[in-house]
């Protein structure tokens, strides 16, 4: 552990406000920047560097100023020899994340200092610091209970809790109750216009039906914005499923922290304007639950889609996916990027489903598949297991020459033994004689591994077992069920990019090598590598039953 500097020369100060009211308010973080730099100028410190965090509380970890910090006091050289803080608490209020910080800034010699609560860097001050600092954890979440109290009163009383609002609402001031200002959630007249017109085109209220995507797209086509970003599917079910806008907000469903669902019997009703009537919601919430995967197929082929997860958008990168037309009969690999966000985001383009994978396939069969580009790969490797081979006999015989020496060495104490020369008793002979037969042991079983790799010797490729493995592979690729060809094909290709004049097949060539010496015409019983954790033996295998029952 480096020892921390005896005179500190540069300092970086942080400070921070627990709420975003508070860093509004411009108080408090002034003040700690201005007794910082007093102190700084008192005992002839520069400041190097500052870090702000407005509105982080002290128990979340991540705080971004904070993680800035950590990262820069981790740097070599060290930027600063010390942080400065107005209080313990506004470094962190949680015991386990001072303890890691703590010993973070130890390593690299930096000291943290309060001042306003000042204590040395001996063990004493230490224990005094983690005291302090469980204090100020204890005090903090006894000001969350407080906190959380009295915002379930406000709730109640049918105020707003400084969140922000809802897509189609506002924050508005309704009373001043002393020196706090009560809020209540009005209308934005612009959001509430486009969430009308969702619902009207959802329910098909105003004539033609439109689904989620078809929404995305027309709004997307017109120009149309959420709060200054493009409609996004999620953000159109967000609006579809948010029950504010028929008139009561529910408080207190989720827990803050762990982001989890409480029991309804905790949730605080808020009445706020209405927006979309309760029927025209209960319509759409049916609707959608009655779309859902899990409870209405989708109109697709029960065979695996060949290049799912493979096939992207050249154009913006984002996934192909399947798209359909005519009951099914017809399909199309579509940039899921333009199929969310509408054609004014992307120029990707759709192709059939048959003509991509006959496209891809054929290449595989007639550019990879092929015996000079095979031969590239394989030859340097067979030439490297020659010289490893090589290799592995000249150690071997050193292995054994070793074994030899090892032996004689215990040899000789043992015919000194027998003559008297050393005598039994000797405390440095059991520690001699254990460090030989140890040394023995490791250099059998390096010879042991050097001889089962000799035993299995280096391929050998001849033009017959060449051909034979190009027409294996090829016929594993264009033979056999859809979903065999997709689980063949992801050992080759790992992405394939589609666009309007090109398309680009990537993938590893040590996939290759690994098929080429894998592949044996002779041995057709040999187990494909391929298969997920397969095992010989039935009660070493965990999916034998279910396996079994598949089959």
């Amino acid at each position: 552990m480096n020892s921390l500097p005896p005179i500190p020369r540069r300092a970086a100060i942080y400070a921070r406000v627990s709420t975003g009211r508070q860093a509004e308010a411009d108080l408090s973080i002034p003040d700690q920047l201005r007794q910082a730099q007093g102190w700084c100028e008192q005992n002839g410190i520069e400041v190097i560097t500052t870090f702000v965090e407005p509105g982080r509380s002290g128990t979340d970890e991540s705080r971004p100023s904070f993680q800035a910090m950590m990262t820069d006091a981790s740097a070599k050289p060290r930027p600063f020899d010390i942080i400065v803080v107005h209080s313990f608490s506004r470094f962190c209020r949680d015991e386990f994340t001072y303890a890691t910080a703590k010993r973070t800034l130890d390593k690299a010699g930096i000291r943290l200092t309060s001042i306003t609560q000042p204590l040395g860097d001996d063990h004493t001050g230490q224990m005094i610091c983690s005291i302090l600092t469980t204090f100020d954890a204890y005090q903090s979440r006894e000001n969350g209970k407080h906190t959380a109290r009295a915002m379930k009163e406000n709730a109640r009383q049918g105020f707003w809790n400084g969140a922000r609002p809802p897509f189609g609402f506002a924050i508005a001031d309704a009373e001043q109750r002393g020196g706090k200002t009560k809020r209540k959630l009005v209308v934005e007249p612009d959001e509430a216009v486009i969430i009308q017109r969702i619902f009207d085109m959802y329910l098909a209220i105003s004539g033609r039906q439109f689904g989620i995507k078809a929404i995305v797209n027309q709004l997307n086509g017109e120009g149309v914005s959420f709060r200054g970003k493009p409609f996004m599917i999620s953000s159109v079910h967000r609006i579809l499923t948010n029950e504010t806008l028929t008139g009561r907000h529910w408080f207190n469903k989720l827990d803050v922290r762990t982001g989890e669902r409480r029991p309804s019997s905790e949730w605080i009703g808020v009445a706020v304007p209405q927006i979309i009537e309760r029927s025209a919601f209960d319509r759409a919430q049916l609707m959608l639950e009655q779309r859902r995967p899990n409870v209405t197929a989708p109109r697709v082929v029960n065979a695996p889609t060949l290049l799912t997860g493979l096939a992207a958008c050249s154009a913006c990168g984002a996934g192909m996916t399947l798209r359909t037309g005519k009951g099914g009969r017809y399909r199309y690999y579509v940039c899921a990027g333009r199929a969310q966000k509408g054609a004014t985001r992307c120029e990707g383009c759709s192709i059939p489903m048959e003509t991509l994978d006959d496209i891809i396939l054929g290449a595989l069969a007639d550019r990879v598949f092929t015996a000079d580009r095979i031969e590239a790969l394989v030859t340097p490797i067979v030439s490297q297991t020659l010289e490893a081979e090589q290799e592995r006999h000249r150690q071997q015989s050193n292995l054994k020459g070793q074994i030899t020496e090892a032996d004689g060495a215990m040899n000789r104490l043992l015919t000194a033994i027998e003559k008297g020369l050393i005598d039994l008793d000797d405390p440095s002979l059991k520690g001699r004689m254990q460090a030989l037969t140890q040394q023995r042991a490791v250099l059998e079983g390096q010879l042991a591994q050097h001889q089962l790799s000799l035993r299995i010797g280096r391929p050998k490729f001849t033009q017959a077992k060449l051909d034979r493995i190009i027409q294996l592979q090829r016929e594993r690729l264009t033979s056999g069920s859809a979903e065999f060809q997709r689980a063949y094909l992801r050992l080759f290709v790992s992405k394939v990019l589609v666009g309007r004049s090109e398309i680009t097949i990537k993938g590893p060539n040590a996939a290759l090598v690994t098929a080429a010496f894998a592949a044996d015409g002779a041995n057709t019983q040999q187990v494909p590598s391929f298969v997920r954790g397969w095992r010989p033996v039935r009660d070493s295998n965990p999916c034998y039953q279910r396996e079994r029952l598949v089959s």
